[in-house]
């Protein structure tokens, strides 16, 4: 038995007795708990070939970080300051003015020595599980479009996102739980088409948890039915499954109808697994220290936790709006947002190692796009489309090396790209499925997730 089944294991058993408790005991607990084990398992859906990858964490920094600050040194940007070469000339979203560089220095970590900036100090120890894509892009510089690509794969509103898409795949390891979790604090409304299910079936929706208070009955709403009792709750839930069944045999198979039968399914159990497993103060204070503190914090937390206990998907945002969004004053607001993300993500890295998870668990770091090597309002800086950093590490990815390169300034990647279809691409077969047969047949046509391109990035892989 590999460790990370044992993990697995071992809090699925410590959260039974939790639940046990906190029924109160006696055979009515036992008894509820029992039909839960039955679903205990999921709907696992098989994979097209072995993945290296069972699921998948995306830590979101919506609003797009300066590739230049972190894993992407340009020391031309010192050289030039103030200068605006021809490489500038770029559509962006507002004007900028010349080169500005950044403050921040870097040295070589880990055994691989890549460059990592003075800014994620704690991210830094962890450089040789992470492979670096330095040549990222996408096609549009405003926020709204450029989130549904990274996101559903277009810019139209009306596709699933690709949290949707892997639980379409694969299936959930836990019917107990949703198999796509997102995590973001606030009530970021405008933001709920990143995490839609469009057309796919209603149980393959983004779970929306406003994590800023990590108390589970804050964190989901109506979490618990306080007007009658679980066993009359299961008694109601098993008659509508009787009348849905009969309707079906009637009507005939509807998978919007039956998407909607399961996420009623999915919610009654939530009452009892949503409870342990949303619970951060059963964590050691240790491992709380180890995470720190602030939404961030508890969202990377909760990842972990989720991701143990079979969440297919779990995306950490990093707060409501565009937090990064850094059109002023850059340079202060870099130093504060590091700091919020550099000891959650390097405690998620090496938690989930030492669980022996880490392998078969795929992460993703980045936003929807980049930043100016220009300077906008003299301190900021505009947003950048044409050449950005993102990182993978874990789930069969090479770590401590980096793919791809921009130009000296940091303007457009020039080799290697890797546009945001091949990111998806390459995520989809390391979870073993293969990305053009990943389909979905709706108003006439097949839809997939990468349109009608997208290259696996065998690299890195």
């Amino acid at each position: 038995m590999q460790t990370h089944d044992f993990a697995f294991r071992e809090a699925d058993v410590l959260s039974r007795r939790h639940l046990i408790q906190r029924m109160g005991g006696g055979a009515g607990a036992l008894g509820l708990l029992a039909a839960m084990s039955q679903q205990a398992s999921g709907d696992v859906r098989p994979s097209h070939f072995p993945g290296k990858a069972k699921r998948v964490i995306h830590l979101f920094m919506n609003g797009g970080p300066f590739q230049g600050d972190y894993f992407d040194p340009k020391p031309a940007l010192v050289k030039y300051a103030g200068q605006r070469p021809p490489e500038a000339d770029l559509r962006t979203e507002r004007k900028t003015a010349g080169l500005l560089p950044s403050p921040f220095r870097f040295r070589q970590c880990g055994e691989s020595g890549l460059p990592v900036s003075e800014l994620l100090p704690l991210t830094s120890e962890c450089i040789d599980d992470i492979c670096v894509l330095r040549s990222t892009y996408t096609d549009n510089p405003n926020h709204g479009p450029a989130l549904l690509l990274m996101n559903n794969g277009t810019i139209l509103p009306t596709r699933p996102s690709m949290g949707s898409w892997l639980s379409y795949g694969l299936g959930s390891e836990n019917a107990n739980l949703p198999a796509y979790v997102v995590l973001c604090p606030g009530k970021p409304v405008r933001f709920s088409i990143l995490w839609t299910s469009a057309f796919l079936p209603g149980s393959h929706q983004g779970t929306y948890i406003n994590h800023a208070d990590p108390v589970p009955d804050k964190l989901i709403p109506f979490l618990k039915n306080p007007s009658t009792t679980m066993e009359a709750q299961r008694a109601q839930v098993n008659l509508m499954a009787r009348l849905n069944k009969h309707q079906l045999e009637r009507t005939g198979p509807d998978s919007q109808y039956e998407g909607r039968l399961q996420a009623m399914e999915t919610a009654f159990r939530m009452q009892f697994t949503a409870t342990d497993a949303f619970d951060l103060n059963l964590e050691t204070k240790a491992t709380r220290d180890m995470y720190g503190e602030g939404h961030f914090a508890n969202g990377c937390l909760l990842a972990r936790r989720l991701s143990e206990r079979g969440v297919r998907f779990v995306q950490v945002y990093y707060g409501d709006g565009q937090p990064w969004d850094t059109h002023s004053d850059h340079n202060n607001a870099a130093r504060n947002l590091s700091r919020a993300i550099d000891r959650p993500i390097a405690a998620l890295l090496k938690d989930l190692k030492q669980r022996g998870m880490l392998e078969e668990t795929l992460i993703l770091w980045g936003g929807e796009f980049g930043r100016t090597p220009t300077s906008e309002n003299g301190s900021g800086r505009d947003h950048n489309h044409y050449g950005f950093t993102t990182w993978l590490a874990g789930g069969g990815v090479r770590g401590g090396m980096t793919y791809g390169e921009t130009d000296e300034f940091g303007f457009r990647a020039i080799q290697n790209r890797v546009h945001i279809h091949d990111l998806h691409a390459t995520m989809l077969h390391l979870l073993g499925i293969d990305h053009e047969q990943l389909t979905y047949r709706y108003a006439g046509r097949d839809f997939r997730l990468t349109d009608v391109a997208g290259r696996v990035i065998h690299e890195i892989v």
